[in-house]
């Protein structure tokens, strides 16, 4: 078996430039009659629409990175939003205090609007890294916007043949959404590196990442426990009880939403759907879970575990549901587990999330337990 990819039988790989499935094929071959006849051939045949780089035609197999070590040399990208020196040398130092070394990606710096540069040297800065056999895991400087933006563009063949650890949340959950669809890869929702790691992201980290065991089971930050007395977003309280197992899909909920009706977009079913979201309005929640569910019934998952909605809250003198009414509204109904309040999210105090990691939510104890490894020891 080679390393790092599951047991599970491996698809045929349809990469462009490389092979066609058979309706291009049987497609291409009756225009190529068309045009022996002398008929004009339509434009929409010499303009194919543009799809991402190598696919599957049943997904491919998973695939685990490598677990951490301290002392290892690890990557920074800025895959969405624009940044400065000032603020990437605060963020080396982030990743230097929790033992790793650094190298930051050339076009790190490059700006074109709200974004870290065009899309060309984003995807050059993701090849890159993951290219670089030293490198053993990949960071993102910060979120922003402008990640979608990247996904036709990767490579998804090059990241397969060079799993490594990629970590991040809010924009960067397009990624994650993507690398795991294409390239099958393991990626991790977690502290983006313009954060300072509190003890409990630090701890959560580290064992996710950095110690794989058989199960891990997570435990939820006493902090945020703290904060809920004075801040309900906090609160920790579940909507459905029950039990559900499967794979772990989501992320920030206005980037899943986004991304409905592209080739990107999350597939649910028979998953443990995460969620979390920051300054949105309860109406804007509304629109976005409502969204989601008429393009793919939240029935269909297994379960849903919502973070910590953070900095929610309508206009002044507006007359708006609570967040409270606008989750049970979508959730309370339905005949699976759900919670809400559990730490990960726009937050400090979060734990990491292993994208397309089998697990178990347990609504009733109010836990959560990785059932497998997310890395390889």
């Amino acid at each position: 078996m080679k390393r790092g990819v599951s047991s599970m039988k491996r698809p045929v790989f349809l990469c462009r430039n490389e092979t066609m499935n058979r309706r291009n094929f049987s497609r291409k071959l009756a225009l190529a009659g068309l045009a022996t006849l002398g008929f004009a051939l339509p434009a929409a045949a010499e303009q194919p629409r543009k799809q991402p780089r190598c696919r599957t035609t049943a997904g491919p197999s998973l695939i685990k990175p490598r677990a951490l070590k301290r002392g290892d040399l690890v990557g920074l990208i800025a895959p969405s939003g624009a940044t400065d020196a000032a603020f990437v040398e605060q963020r080396v130092k982030n990743l230097e205090a929790f033992g790793f070394i650094v190298k930051v990606s050339k076009n790190i710096l490059a700006t074109r609007g709200n974004t870290a540069g065009t899309v060309s040297e984003r995807v050059a800065d993701i090849h890159d890294m993951f290219n670089d056999r030293n490198i053993k895991g990949i960071w993102a400087v910060r979120g922003g916007s402008g990640a979608s933006q990247l996904l036709p563009a990767i490579d998804y063949g090059l990241i397969r043949r060079n799993p490594k650890i990629l970590v991040g949340y809010s924009d960067v959950t397009a990624l994650h959404l993507a690398l795991l669809r294409y390239a099958g890869l393991i990626t991790f929702h977690g502290p983006v590196a313009s954060a300072g790691f509190t003890d409990y992201a630090a701890t959560q980290l580290e064992a996710v990442l950095m110690r794989p065991r058989a199960q891990t089971t997570i435990y939820m930050s006493a902090a945020n426990e703290i904060r809920a007395a004075t801040s309900p977003e906090f609160q920790l309280r579940t909507i459905k009880q029950g039990i559900a197992e499967g794979r772990l899909i989501g992320g920030n909920l206005s980037v899943l939403a986004a991304l409905i009706g592209t080739p990107y977009a999350a597939d649910i079913r028979d998953a443990i759907l995460f969620l979390e979201d920051v300054g949105e309005a309860p109406y804007r929640i509304d629109r976005m879970l409502t969204q989601l569910e008429q393009s793919a019934p939240l029935s269909t998952t297994r379960g849903v575990m919502l973070g910590v909605f953070s900095k929610i809250a309508a206009a002044a003198n507006e007359a708006s549901l609570t967040l409270q009414q606008t989750l049970d509204d979508h959730f309370a109904a339905l005949d699976i587990p759900s919670i809400v309040g559990f730490s990960f999210g726009h937050i400090a105090d979060q734990f990491t999330i292993p994208v397309g990691v089998r697990a178990r939510l347990d609504t009733d104890n109010q836990t959560l337990t990785l059932l497998e490894p997310a890395v390889l020891g």
